[in-house]
């Protein structure tokens, strides 16, 4: 269904995005761990299920990291072994410069075989030698796959803020193959809408159809967790962060404050004929932060429905196979 949703540019695309467990987790516990995901994975009702490729990024700024880096498991060999009986499909991650182009061919022949799809993501700082260049891992990928998968890329609006050249940078990436963007989490729905406005405009000139662009809605949580994103990049402006700073419970805040900016973006991708979709991003360890990510889930999914965009998930879609792996 994802496959297809993408192929013929459907709006009301769905889909959840987590982080792997840490590297230093026993193994026995990486499993109880993945059962419990799995519980709550099987329940909902999302198109594909994306697991995020965790990097330091520590290089990248001169600003202190809020909280320490910890190295997580790799996001396919986590998904591959433990996640595999979730039968929806998975998105992966991963920073392409990192690998060699015979590890990337090899890593892209496992993806197709599992029904994976992956996103290649640039590298986490300007240190890093780069062996494999992304219009290199994406020439890698049309060679191979590109008839029987999607392949997937990041756009950020608070670039297109600072540089103003989002929507070239994502064209470029369109003519490499990508036929779908998935966001940096999103406060700043200005950005985002000039980003979008940017992106309609190239394409009318260029008269190229548009790509389906999946908006990530993620929970704060805390004022630490604010902090984090803030050091991320990701832009949230002074009225949210002075109210998510003070208020009682920012987790509850959060899907208040995202169901606006989800709102607002169907009405604007509905005006402007935009293919689009969610991502509610949970990637925090606290309960009410986990539990507050399914709550934003389940309205969006009803905001969706509401707009016809979205009809409930066939059963076999979001169920567990028998047996263990």
């Amino acid at each position: 269904m994802f496959f297809n949703k993408i192929k013929q540019r459907e709006s009301g695309i769905l889909l959840y995005g987590i982080t792997p467990p840490k590297a230093t987790m026993p193994l026995e516990k990486v499993q109880s761990a993945a059962d419990k995901s799995l519980d709550l994975l099987c329940a909902m009702d999302i198109d594909a299920l994306i697991v995020y490729d965790v990097q330091d990024e520590s290089a990248r700024t001169n600003e202190e990291r809020p909280f320490p880096f910890s190295s997580a498991l790799d996001p396919f060999e986590y998904t591959s072994r433990y996640l595999q009986r979730l039968t929806i499909p998975k998105i992966i991650y991963r920073p392409a410069g990192k690998f060699s182009k015979e590890e990337l061919t090899q890593w892209l022949h496992q993806l197709s075989t599992n029904n994976f799809y992956p996103v290649f993501v640039g590298l986490p700082s300007p240190d890093f030698v780069v062996k494999t260049s992304l219009k290199e891992a994406y020439d890698i990928w049309r060679t191979h796959h590109e008839h029987h998968s999607v392949i997937g890329a990041v756009t950020i609006p608070e670039r297109h803020a600072l540089l103003k050249d989002e929507d070239v940078r994502m064209m470029d990436k369109v003519s490499s193959g990508v036929s779908y963007f998935i966001s940096q989490c999103i406060f700043n729905v200005d950005y985002t809408k000039q980003t979008l406005q940017a992106l309609v405009d190239n394409c009318q000139s260029c008269q190229k159809e548009l790509p389906t662009v999946i908006f990530t809605l993620t929970i704060c949580g805390s004022a630490k967790t604010l902090d984090f994103m803030e050091w991320l990049g990701i832009h949230v402006p002074d009225d949210i962060k002075a109210e998510l700073k003070v208020i009682e419970n920012p987790a509850a805040r959060s899907v208040e404050i995202a169901t606006a900016i989800a709102n607002d973006l169907i009405s604007y991708c509905q005006q402007n004929q935009i293919p689009f979709g969610f991502n509610i991003e949970s990637v925090a360890v606290r309960r009410e932060e986990v539990e507050a990510s399914i709550e934003l889930l389940k309205t969006v999914d009803q905001l969706l429905k509401i707009n016809g965009l979205r009809t409930a998930a066939k059963k076999e879609g979001a169920t567990l196979t028998t047996g263990r792996l």
